[in-house]
């Protein structure tokens, strides 16, 4: 509200400048914006009736009746939840003046409405719809962003949903559960797959179909037209250092590349760079050898095919906050 002087001199009537008073003292100025970046626990209602616990930063000088922003939907690990901290994203995110939505989806990966399940997928759209109406929020500059068990969730919602996103960037990324299941069986996420899953795969062809429905190189082809902007980067290292190899990157942009008529990573490429955390493309192209500051690291692979680039850094299992941001900026 604004305090409304009228001109000096005006004479006015006792009663009229007595009201003119109550008013000015009874409507005061609201509060200035906060000058730091505020994190608040948040409850998104669920068309079950049930809530979604999520946490969203609003920058520094956010002012809700103020200007659209972006706003970054970043997404947990495999067995994260929304308490999970990305404190490089985050601040990245609000120095730039972007809210950052950080929702639950259903938690860790242990359970048959988490991991991909229809439930999850639902509980991200409904977090961004949310967001877009509790915030002054652009309705174009809505990014997803994940890395590892978020990739996965990155991928698979681009593919499924692909509209409300203007860009996307998916991380050391699982794409295919079967594969993954195959390099797990025996450790905790095997057992927290088949605790979504209902089993191992080959156990029953509903189990089977629950690895196929959650698993975005099931999707990837067929909404390849459809896609927004999407990026997938993993570390050479990952799958030996850590948790997912780098074929489920490579795989999910061969997917696209083939379904838009370009070129993929060949089956040599692939099989070279995932030979050990030291391997090296034998006869690399100059896209493979360009240098890129927000990824602050040697890049070994990159490829680009309709709306998806791959990049393959030196590094493991990990995502690189700059890198994320880079590149749903490209994407105003």
């Amino acid at each position: 509200m604004r305090t409304l002087f009228g001109p000096a001199g005006l004479l006015v009537p006792a009663v009229l400048t007595f009201a003119a008073a109550f008013v000015a003292c009874s409507e005061a100025p609201p509060p200035p914006p906060p000058a730091e970046a505020q994190r608040l626990e948040v409850q998104i209602p669920r068309a079950d009736g049930s809530q979604q616990p999520a946490f969203v930063i609003l920058p520094a000088g956010f002012d809700p009746q103020g200007e659209k922003r972006p706003l970054v939907v970043s997404l947990h690990s495999w067995s994260g939840d929304y308490t999970q901290r990305q404190k490089e994203l985050e601040e990245g995110t609000v120095e730039r003046g972007w809210i950052y939505l950080f929702p639950d989806f259903r938690g860790a990966n242990d359970d048959p409405d988490a991991c991909g399940s229809e439930a999850a997928q639902q509980d991200i759209l409904d977090a961004a719809a949310w967001a877009q109406r509790e915030y002054p929020v652009d309705p174009d500059r809505v990014y997803l962003t994940g890395g590892s068990g978020g990739g996965h969730m990155t991928l698979l919602m681009a593919a499924r949903h692909p509209e409300p996103w203007k860009a996307a960037s998916a991380w050391v990324p699982i794409s295919d559960l079967v594969a993954w299941y195959g390099k797990h069986a025996e450790e905790r996420y095997g057992e927290m797959m088949r605790a979504c899953t209902g089993g191992a795969p080959g156990d029953s062809p509903d189990v089977d179909e629950e690895y196929r429905k959650r698993s975005p190189l099931t999707w990837l082809a067929e909404a390849a037209p459809k896609l927004p902007p999407l990026d997938i980067a993993a570390g050479v290292r990952d799958g030996h250092e850590g948790s997912v190899p780098i074929r489920h990157s490579l795989e999910a942009f061969n997917a696209i590349a083939k379904a838009v008529g370009g070129e993929p990573v060949t089956e040599e490429e692939i099989a070279e760079l995932s030979a050990g955390p030291e391997a090296r493309l034998a006869s690399p192209k100059p896209s493979d050898q360009v240098e890129d500051a927000a990824f602050g690291r040697a890049i070994y692979l990159r490829r680009e095919a309709g709306p998806a680039r791959v990049t393959i850094f030196e590094g493991g299992h990990e995502a690189i906050a700059a890198g994320q941001l880079d590149w749903l900026a490209r994407h105003p």
